[in-house]
């Protein structure tokens, strides 16, 4: 087993359901027994989640969604060497994706999806006005050339800036992006709901452009950050190379790694003048025990585990 890695999958479908406490305990049995980890949300709108195993137990996963009814699924799938989720965690939530809390009808209205093949011909069409959907923290770590950054710290924010600066072009063409495209979705509904004519909008997301677009071709500067212990991932799903820091969260480049303020698993240079003695202390411990864990070959959720592991 040394040569296999684990499979991520990236998945969402807008589909109204109201049995989704019926379908979460199926879930988190299918998933416990399949040590399967990573994160499913559930609401009366659809489903959203990013879980990885090994490839068999996530094959059999599609099909027991499929089973559940859905069988629109927006996915994709990639493999690391480790397992990039610590847990597994399935919710029931108000929305899959938080931003609006009106009832959007997305299954009926939503932006033009362009394939990653044809996004670059639209995004160099000076006409266009490209923006970039996500958050501060995670466009400074990469981005498409010439899009615009809200300045978001979170989705729900995304209103604000449609309102401030966009509610006068609704004539024009605007084409938007995020990292799986499942916040697109609901930002592109909310903008045709409101009169925009001409959104359009990266199916699949960054992250099918990035498995699609060789490097020689790619018009993304940066890395993509991911929700998962992976950090960031760069062109051609080639893995990134930033960490994260263990106290405040915040994505880390190699330069900011070297930063006379970062310690690892204490602090970085965006908190080492916030993080308290106390707080400090338990990630001294932390780091400590994890040591000790991996020393002793017990269990840590913070230790790298490779799929020989799960043999």
């Amino acid at each position: 087993m040394k040569n296999l890695k684990f499979t991520i999958i990236t998945f969402y479908q807008f589909k109204k359901n109201n049995e989704f406490d019926k379908i979460r305990i199926i879930l988190d049995q299918f998933c416990s027994f399949h040590k399967i980890k990573g994160t499913i949300l559930l609401a009366d709108e659809g489903i959203n989640g990013t879980v990885a195993g090994l490839n068999e137990p996530i094959n059999l996963l599609e099909k027991e969604l499929f089973k559940m009814g859905f069988t629109n699924l927006e996915k994709k799938k990639s493999l690391h060497k480790f397992m990039p989720f610590n847990r597994l965690k399935i919710k029931n939530k108000k929305e899959i994706v938080t931003f609006d809390n009106s009832k959007l009808d997305i299954e009926k209205f939503s932006g033009k999806h362009v394939n990653s093949f044809d996004w670059n011909n639209l995004i160099n069409d000076d006409e266009v006005i490209l923006v970039d959907v996500r958050n501060e923290f995670e466009i400074k770590v990469g981005t498409f050339k010439g899009s615009i950054n809200p300045r978001t710290e979170n989705f729900s924010d995304f209103k604000k800036y449609i309102y401030e600066k966009l509610d006068k072009k609704k004539d024009k063409k605007i084409a938007i992006f995020c990292t799986g495209g499942i916040r697109c979705e609901k930002a592109s509904a909310y903008m045709i709901s409101e009169g925009f004519q001409n959104v359009f909008q990266l199916k699949g997301g960054i992250l099918q452009y990035l498995n699609d677009t060789s490097l020689e071709n790619s018009q993304w500067d940066g890395e993509c950050f991911v929700f998962d212990n992976r950090v960031s991932i760069q062109n051609e799903m080639i893995p990134g190379t930033y960490e994260l820091c263990h106290a405040c969260r915040n994505p880390l480049s190699i330069s900011d790694r070297q930063s006379k303020d970062y310690e690892k698993g204490i602090s970085c240079l965006n908190c080492i003048n916030e993080i308290s003695h106390s707080k400090k202390a338990k990630l001294v411990e932390r780091n400590k025990q994890i040591k000790i864990a991996k020393k002793k070959g017990l269990y840590s959720p913070y230790i790298k585990y490779t799929p020989s592991d799960y043999s």
